[in-house]
């Protein structure tokens, strides 16, 4: 049988569902990039703003209108926060942000039975649902999920109320399944996780971020540790120090801003303050000059005035991050924010994110151009038209001008910059 899997939001979500792309293809299967020749159809959600509800909601009507008689699956985030309106659409197997790992045996049982299943995550501590991804076949890159949940409650955020409270993946489990990769050829792993900085956060001190980045280190063909987003606040020294004497460690990371206002920042129950973030950047920048330091910011939070928002663009500045994803607040129901007064009018949030999205196209290239006359090292992904692409450790996107082996890393010396990639040839 055929089978489609449609995943919208985090890389935790990607990861999930490689899982089940791997278990369906290990036992007989057949993936499909057609969504509409497709016996079995899987839709992974996301519900981290109204837009992300909205799309998933599209997506699962328009299968049933195109594709009525395949099986349809349909788990994650959305559908956790969402039960009553996932309930009212009929579909053959529809789970929360829980037992995905059960994909496989819940897809053979309704074929076998036909009986619809119904099944939410019902506790915010639940026990760490460990999968086990063996080889990502496309990518050069392999993602691994070493944590879930969050115990934050930032007022605007569901996640916390759809994925539970912290858990981690076991340390030797974790390790393993990293080795299996790396020996699969994969030669750069990206840590995935809702609050990846609180991996083992619950263990006590057992282990944590660190020791799992210097446990795989000891990888000879491991050459990249990506550790993507994080949150501030679980920053280390400790880890900070890594950074700069480990090279393995990818001098990327996404580090979410939220808000550059003092007073918005508190409404939002984050965890920090301005001089805090600065604190951080400035150490980060110091361990690793030419780190690559990307941000989520929200636009028109109730309440945020004119003056607020243009504290937050004048921050941005100057932490010169070199890409902000820009997210007008979208009102996330159950959440304090929600239930705030001074919610700020649709056109005024269009604005303001298309503001910040100007300073962003200003500050990607100010960031890119650095690199014109450099000698950057690029692990190959792909070639397309005549030209190699790739990635360097700090997330540069690469466009080479001849054709390379996938899965190698060549050393390129840039000629030109744009927004989105720099240009370059092989030195």
């Amino acid at each position: 049988m055929k089978f489609n899997i449609i995943t919208f939001g985090c890389k935790v979500n990607s990861y999930e569902s490689e899982y089940i792309k791997e278990q369906l293809l290990n036992n007989g299967y057949v993936y499909s990039d057609n969504v509409k020749d497709s016996d079995i159809i899987i839709v992974n959600t996301c519900s981290v703003t109204n837009v992300a509800d909205t799309k998933c909601f599209k997506t699962i009507r328009g299968i049933k209108r195109d594709n009525s008689n395949a099986i349809l699956m349909v788990c994650g985030c959305s559908s956790q926060n969402n039960q009553d309106e996932y309930k009212d659409m009929d579909i053959d197997i529809l789970l929360g942000t829980n037992d995905k790992k059960n994909a496989l045996s819940l897809i053979e049982d309704y074929r076998r039975n036909k009986i619809k299943f119904v099944k939410f995550a019902d506790s915010k501590r639940r026990d760490f649902e460990d999968m086990k991804v063996d080889n990502f076949n496309d990518l050069t890159r392999a993602y691994v999920k070493i944590q879930d949940g969050c115990n934050n409650y930032c007022t605007y955020c569901v996640i916390p109320y759809v994925r539970g409270s912290i858990r981690s993946k076991d340390f030797d489990e974790t390790v393993n399944e990293i080795r299996e990769l790396v020996d699969h050829g994969h030669k750069e792993i990206v840590f995935t996780g809702i609050d990846t900085g609180a991996y083992g956060k619950e263990t006590n001190g057992k282990y944590d971020l660190v020791k799992l980045i210097r446990e795989i280190s000891k990888f000879d063909n491991l050459h990249r540790i990506r550790v993507s987003s994080i949150e501030i606040t679980t920053l280390t020294d400790e880890f900070i120090d890594e950074l700069k004497n480990n090279k393995k460690v990818c001098g990327h990371l996404h580090i979410s801003l939220q808000s550059g206002s003092e007073r918005i920042l508190e409404l939002m129950n984050r965890k920090y303050n301005k001089q805090e973030y600065l604190d951080k950047v400035k150490s980060l920048r110091d361990a690793r000059p030419d780190i690559n330091l990307t941000t989520d910011v929200i636009v028109g939070f109730p309440t945020e005035t004119e003056e607020e928002f243009n504290e937050c663009v004048e921050f941005c500045r100057e932490v010169k991050f070199s890409k902000i994803h820009v997210f007008p607040y979208s009102i996330r129901k159950g959440t304090k924010a929600a239930e705030m007064d001074g919610q700020i009018d649709g056109a005024i949030k269009k604005e303001r994110a298309r503001k910040l999205i100007e300073i962003d196209n200003d500050l990607q290239l100010e960031f890119n151009k650095q690199f014109i006359g450099k000698t950057v090292n690029v692990l190959v992904e792909e070639t397309k038209a005549g030209k190699s692409i790739g990635h360097t450790e700090n997330f540069l996107k690469v466009y080479i001008n001849d054709v390379v082996e996938s899965n190698t890393f060549v050393d390129v010396e840039i000629i030109s910059a744009d927004i989105e990639s720099v240009t370059g040839n092989v030195k």
